[in-house]
């Protein structure tokens, strides 16, 4: 099969012929349709993303939507021809979707939305999960809190615009004043947060108590102005790129409360894997109600062309997730 080959940090993908791997147990050979792209990708090339565990040389793309071709020992809830999709592989060793076929944990696997295409499906599953985690697994978001998601136009923040409108909440999204109509389209109040202080939105849309849930997809102060907007006593705060040094006192100073995810720990340790395929069945669930639908960039590549699409993405000019097709 083709496959594209990261061989070396720093070094452009190769369009190589490798063999095509064979489902072990528990496994299933997904022939895949569509491969989405990710800000991570682009980290794991550079060599800047220790965290994900890549091993060389790595067939990259989390991100995989497509049809199973063969199940393995031990699959019962999966078929030969079924569509599905997941968040697969392109960490930890773990072969990636940008090759025609995959062989991948049946766990981390759903069926896919029947009213989505391949490229639209493939767009989803990191977001997605990423989003849940947050929002439902932490903070546990209901019906008549106030949220707020910062970069609510991104890849995670799309998705987890669209789920805490599904469960109720009222949302509101920071964004630059050019994607003010995307968070509005999904239902959300946009801030901007080049014009307007953290004091200022919190006063504005919160009449000074704060947001039940502030979800910081962007991290670094985005994570500090967090902090700052929550509820005093009963807000949460929730994370996806924590990662840098902060000051907890505004937090602690409001007796709120913190979580973070990492969205990576089911394929890098094998712990937790079922819960992925559990909640990719809520996206599906979400996706043919109309509740859920993934901003795309309407470029198409392939694997010849993948390398414009990681540029596209790395551009910051992509109208939506960026997503290949194989």
């Amino acid at each position: 099969m083709q496959a594209l080959l990261l061989e070396s940090f720093g070094s452009p993908l190769r369009l190589a012929e490798v063999s095509r791997p064979a489902p072990g147990p528990g496994q299933v050979l997904v022939k895949v349709g569509a491969s989405g792209v990710n800000p991570l990708d682009l980290k794991i090339m550079a060599g800047a993303a220790g965290h994900a565990q890549a091993v060389l040389p790595a067939i990259l793309g989390l991100d995989l939507a497509g049809t199973v071709e063969e199940t393995g020992a031990g699959v019962t809830q999966f078929q030969p021809g079924d569509q599905v999709y997941g968040l697969t592989g392109g960490v930890g060793g773990l072969p990636g979707s940008l090759a025609e076929f995959a062989a991948v944990d049946a766990d981390l696997l759903a069926l896919k939305p029947r009213n989505l295409t391949m490229r639209e499906a493939a767009a989803i599953p990191l977001g997605f999960i990423t989003a849940w985690e947050g929002l439902v697994d932490h903070a546990k978001v209901h019906t008549g809190q106030q949220v707020l998601i910062h970069a609510g136009a991104g890849g995670v923040g799309q998705m987890a615009v669209q789920i805490a409108r599904a469960l109720g909440a009222e949302v509101f999204a920071t964004v630059s004043p050019q994607k003010q109509t995307v968070v509005e389209g999904y239902g959300a109040t946009p801030i901007d947060y080049r014009s307007s202080s953290v004091e200022q939105y919190v006063r504005e849309h919160t009449g000074g108590q704060g947001f039940d849930v502030v979800y910081d997809t962007v991290g670094g102060k985005t994570l500090d102005n967090s902090f700052l907007a929550v509820k005093p006593y009963t807000g949460h705060v929730v994370s996806c790129l924590g990662w840098g040094t902060h000051s907890l006192a505004p937090l602690s100073f409001r007796s709120a409360t913190y979580s973070g995810v990492f969205t990576l720990t089911p394929m890098l340790t094998g712990r937790g894997r079922p819960h992925h395929g559990e909640i990719l069945r809520e996206a599906t669930r979400l996706a043919e109600a109309g509740k859920l639908k993934p901003l795309l960039e309407p470029s198409e590549f392939t694997l010849a062309t993948a390398h414009q699409a990681h540029e596209l993405a790395g551009s910051g000019q992509a109208g939506g997730k960026v997503v290949i097709t194989i």
